[in-house]
């Protein structure tokens, strides 16, 4: 669970008067969005946050002010679906407690989903030459030679 001195982080979607006042696609994605933030790295939730940031839903646009404006100013904006604002509120709020920025990126790198160090591609290995189409892209599938350019 990521702690910090506010507590741990969790997230409640609907009414006051009892559970199931909501739409279940929303108290379901609360739930996993909940789970998320148990990970101990806050890499984690912010990448998670940052790709519901472009999800549209069918004619679910809307204007909604923006979160995380400096004091005093006010601007709104088209949002993409309710999800999509929802997940900006929830960078924002992490950004104000300090464990990511308003970019959704953690403010202090944990190191458990760092990338390798070595970021070289693994070179591309040939197969052998085609009889059919002269490209070095014969393998052996199925208990056959295979051409995957042409099909041979």
């Amino acid at each position: 669970m990521i702690h910090h001195p506010f507590g741990e982080f969790a997230l409640f979607v609907g009414g006051l008067a009892s559970e199931g006042d909501a739409p279940k696609p929303f108290e379901g994605l609360a739930r996993v969005l909940s789970l998320d933030m148990r990970v101990i790295d806050p890499a984690w939730i912010g990448m998670k946050l940052r790709k519901l940031l472009n999800y549209a839903e069918p004619l679910g646009y809307f204007m909604a002010f923006v979160p995380g404006l400096p004091h005093g100013e006010r601007r709104q904006q088209t949002w993409p679906s309710t999800v999509a604002y929802l997940a900006r509120l929830i960078i924002h709020r992490y950004a104000m407690l300090g464990v990511l920025t308003e970019e959704g990126f953690p403010v202090r790198d944990m190191g458990v989903l760092e990338a390798p160090a070595d970021s070289t591609p693994s070179p591309m290995l040939s197969g052998k030459v085609c009889p059919e189409c002269g490209n070095p892209n014969v393998i052996h599938k199925d208990g056959c030679d295979f051409c995957t350019a042409c099909g041979y």
